[in-house]
Formats: structure tokens, C-alpha cells, sequence
């Protein structure tokens, strides 16, 4: 396998676990970031804590803002929120040669998800064929810019934070499982999957992206939330009884959304709780943002899944209420300019 010129945009949690992987790999790296992060990485590099306390820092190649000083790249690893890429779009753009693949990496329905979809089913072809998913694409501007026969899905289940500027902290998972947006097993994306093999990322290539997001969609639209409004933990979430009812109450409706777009799941609901209790005293990405002061995630999680089962008339009581409790608790959080973290009593 050749070395790779690879940059990673949102070099955060998960963007930085994955930098200093592919880095490590011998590829080269570069990394865009903000703020003492970025100031850090540029000083002292990217250092990776694993779960067992041992630590690997890597000097990133580049690491700056912007994009404008790069040549072009062969991968671009996009791992900043929906809502984050669109100041970026035309940096992207200027950055791809012609067989530059773009990883995104974002959680919930990706704005990508109706282009080259081979799986939709009957009349839905044609009624959604190319359709853009405006809760996290409201201008259409990336599926505009981002040309989508460049795009490789990617499905993220590690679990990191970032423990202090430069430094991130590994929790559990390397599963990146990899997929063309038509079904095909290409040989690019086989390629970019022995890339991240050999940089210690578990990644499968799938015939069936789409299925493999809901799958991961399905814990984050429910777990998300509730841990949230809540200031729980994904075990905590899944051993008391009242939060253990909803998460059902919220999978049942998800999955009736994802089942009348021809998903079908490889799981139960049982297996996927189980799953997410296993992960143990995690804070979800969201109850993170929100300890941290940063707007939570709930249209890409929550809000896109609204929409498409809006799309079918489709009712789903249960994910439109914690939707809209979260975006209250979000709009009041920026209006604020707030953080909401639990203190110790005593």
C-alpha cells in the first residue's frame, strides 16, 4: 500500500484518534483545528492516551485553520458536525485532485444519504432519488460542492474525549466500518480500507452503508438525548428502568422510519441496549457539548430521522419530544451563553 496524503478536518476526538493512527502508519498528516487545541498540536503534536494509560504522540505534517496552504490531497477525512462544514466547502473543494476520496464523518442521516442509493425501495426510488436531507444540508451547499462520486461512507463507533489541548484520550472501539454509496465493493474503497487497517482502525468494507448508520443512528438518537437532558451515563441509562422504557420508545419509532426506506436491522433492540450499556460510565458526545457550553447535535441525530419520517407522514411522538426539549435546552444554552454541568452538593 502506497503512503497517503491525508487530511483530517476537526482534529478532535475522534479526527485526533484517528490522526495519530494514520500518522503512525507512516502516512502523511495533516490536521485542521481551532484555539489552544491547535496551538498544542502545533507545539507539541498529537498525543493519543489508549484506555490502558499508555500514550503515543505524533508531530502532525501540517496542522493550521485552513486548507488553502495544502497540496492536493488523496483522502480528506471530514470530522466536524454537519453544521460545521459549510465555511469549509470551497477549501475542500481546492484541495481534491481527481481521484481524491472525501471521508465524512459525522454522526446521524449524512447529507449524502440520497445520492447513489441503491437500496431504496418501490416508488421511493423515484420520489427521493438525489433528494436533499435540509435538517443537516438546509442550503443544499454540500451536496452541491461535494462531488458525491467521491464520497466513501463511513459508519464511526470509538468512543474518545479530549482530555486537555494536544491530547486525546482513547475510551473503547476502532470499528470504522467503510462503504461506496451505490453498494459496490470498488477497489478504491478497499484500498482506503487496508489504509486504516494498517493504522490499527478495524474497517470492514459494506455492501449496505446506509444500513450500518442506522444501526449506530439508532443508539445515538436515543442515548444522545436523554443523557443530555438527564447528566447520565450510557450504563446508568440503560439500567434504570424509566430511561430504559423511553430508549425503546424511541428505537421502535426510528426503526419504523428506517424500515419504510428499505433499512433492514441486523440486530434487536435488546442486543443494541446491551451494547451500549457494555460501553459502561460513558458521557454521550452530547451531554459532552452541552457540560462544555457547545450547541448540542440534535438535528443530525434526531431532527434528519423527523424529517424523513415526516417526508411518509410518519408519527413518531416520542422523537419529536426530546427533540424539541433538546433544542430548547440548546437555544437557551446560546442565547445564554451557558454551560450546563451538574456541581457537587455539599
Amino acid at each position: 500500500m502506497n503512503m497517503k496524503k491525508i487530511c483530517v478536518i476537526g482534529a478532535g476526538a475522534i479526527g485526533g484518534l484517528v490522526a495519530v493512527q494514520l500518522k503512525k502508519a507512516g502516512n502523511v498528516v495533516s490536521v485542521i483545528a481551532r484555539g489552544p487545541h491547535l496551538a498544542a498540536i502545533q507545539e507539541k503534536g498529537l498525543t493519543l492516551v489508549q484506555a490502558d494509560g499508555s500514550s503515543h504522540t505524533e508531530k502532525m505534517d501540517f496542522a493550521s485553520t485552513s486548507l488553502a496552504e495544502l497540496p492536493k490531497q488523496d483522502v480528506i477525512i471530514i470530522a466536524l458536525k454537519a453544521h460545521q462544514i459549510e465555511p469549509l466547502l470551497t477549501e475542500i473543494v481546492s484541495a481534491c485532485h481527481a481521484d481524491t476520496l472525501i471521508i465524512p464523518m459525522q454522526n446521524g442521516i449524512p447529507f449524502w444519504y440520497f445520492q447513489r442509493n441503491p437500496h431504496l425501495l418501490g416508488t421511493k426510488a423515484a420520489d427521493f432519488a438525489g433528494r436533499t436531507v435540509t435538517t443537516v444540508d438546509p442550503k443544499g451547499q454540500l451536496l452541491q460542492h461535494l462531488d458525491a462520486t467521491k464520497i466513501i461512507g463511513c459508519v464511526v463507533y470509538p468512543a474518545a474525549v479530549i482530555t486537555r489541548p494536544g491530547v486525546v484520550q482513547h475510551v473503547e472501539g476502532w470499528r470504522f466500518p467503510l462503504g461506496e454509496l451505490d453498494g459496490t465493493v470498488s477497489a478504491r474503497v478497499q484500498d482506503l480500507s487496508a489504509c486504516f487497517e494498517q493504522a490499527g482502525l478495524k474497517a470492514p468494507v459494506l455492501d449496505n452503508i446506509r444500513a450500518e448508520i442506522w444501526l449506530k443512528l439508532w443508539g445515538n438518537l436515543s442515548f444522545n438525548p436523554i443523557s443530555a437532558l438527564t447528566h447520565t451515563t450510557l450504563a446508568t441509562i440503560c439500567r434504570e428502568s424509566e430511561s430504559n422504557a423511553l430508549v425503546r420508545r424511541l428505537m421502535e419509532e426510528a426503526q419504523a422510519i428506517a424500515e419504510a426506506y428499505g433499512v433492514v436491522f441486523r440486530v434487536d433492540i435488546d442486543r443494541r441496549i446491551a451494547g451500549a450499556e457494555k460501553v459502561g460510565e460513558h458521557k454521550t458526545s452530547m451531554l459532552q457539548d452541552v457540560e462544555a457550553g457547545r450547541e448540542p447535535e440534535i438535528d443530525a441525530l434526531v431532527g434528519s430521522v423527523l424529517e424523513l419520517g415526516g417526508w411518509l407522514s410518519m408519527a413518531s411522538p416520542h422523537l419529536h419530544t426530546v427533540y424539541m426539549l433538546v433544542r430548547t435546552l440548546g437555544n437557551t444554552m446560546m442565547r445564554q451563553k451557558i454551560a450546563v454541568k451538574g456541581a457537587a452538593l455539599g
